[in-house]
């Protein structure tokens, strides 16, 4: 089996034309805003929690909104397991891009800098809206709270694990496109990463723990951040968007 990856290894690495530079890059000064407004937005959701006050009783299915009410189901134990355990693994995808750089320390540190300031600010602002926001989960309009969701069923809206997946997908996208453009292998690493994210957001809507605006609200603001972050840290790019810190705070200018 080992030999059998090393092989594949070599492989993908003769076909996807090595660089050994990167294109994207540091830079003190925007490192320390983004940083510190990733830090920032990355721990909001400990400072936020709303609950329900008691369990509510059987709901009415017919009271949830006509573009999510076809797409409820019961809960299913194993394809909510499957589905939350796997994203975890599944927003590791970016890695894929660092892959025929991996022994190089500058590119790690590029990367590993980008992927926590995308990570921070997904997680801050879907897991902001989770403790703000009380959103019964599909499973409630049935047999009401499983066994172990006693803590659980009331913060649907949006997904988090969708969130990991899409911002995996989106990141590993974005850099391995602009990286090896002339690649072979950018249609399918793009079309094989969003395949595996919608398939695990199919598999949170089937498992009865999340409504499809659910999915589709984590998929967006994740796709955002995974795109915008390695956008900010490309090499000599004339960018629209400039962050100027200010004595109160930052602005952000757009330039026509």
């Amino acid at each position: 089996m080992k030999k059998l990856l090393f092989v594949f290894f070599l492989f993908f690495c003769m076909h996807i034309n090595i660089f050994p530079q990167t294109m994207y890059e540091l830079n003190t000064r925007r490192e320390l805003i983004t940083g510190a407004l990733s830090l920032g937005i990355g721990i909001t959701p400990f400072f936020v929690h709303n609950k329900p006050e008691n369990i509510p009783d059987k709901l009415n299915k017919n009271e949830v909104n006509s573009f999510d009410r076809p797409l409820m189901f019961s809960y299913n134990k194993p394809l909510d397991m499957v589905s939350d355990y796997s994203a975890y693994g599944l927003a590791l995808l970016p890695v894929i891009s660092i892959i025929p750089n991996i022994k190089d320390k500058n590119i790690l540190l590029t990367y590993g800098i980008m992927y926590s300031e995308a990570l921070l600010l997904t997680y801050g602002t879907i897991f902001t809206l989770k403790n703000a926001v009380i959103r019964y989960r599909p499973y409630m309009y049935g047999d009401g709270v499983p066994n172990g969701k006693e803590q659980d069923y009331y913060n649907s809206f949006p997904s988090g694990a969708v969130c990991f997946t899409f911002l995996g997908a989106t990141f590993l996208s974005t850099t391995f496109s602009r990286e090896f453009p002339e690649s072979k292998w950018k249609i399918p690493v793009i079309t094989g990463s969003y395949t595996l994210a919608a398939g695990l957001a199919s598999m949170r809507i089937l498992s009865g723990s999340h409504f499809l605006t659910d999915v589709c609200a984590a998929a967006l603001i994740s796709s955002l951040y995974g795109w915008l972050i390695p956008w900010l840290h490309l090499k000599n790019d004339n960018k629209m968007l400039t962050i100027v810190p200010s004595g109160n705070g930052i602005i952000v200018l757009l330039n026509f």
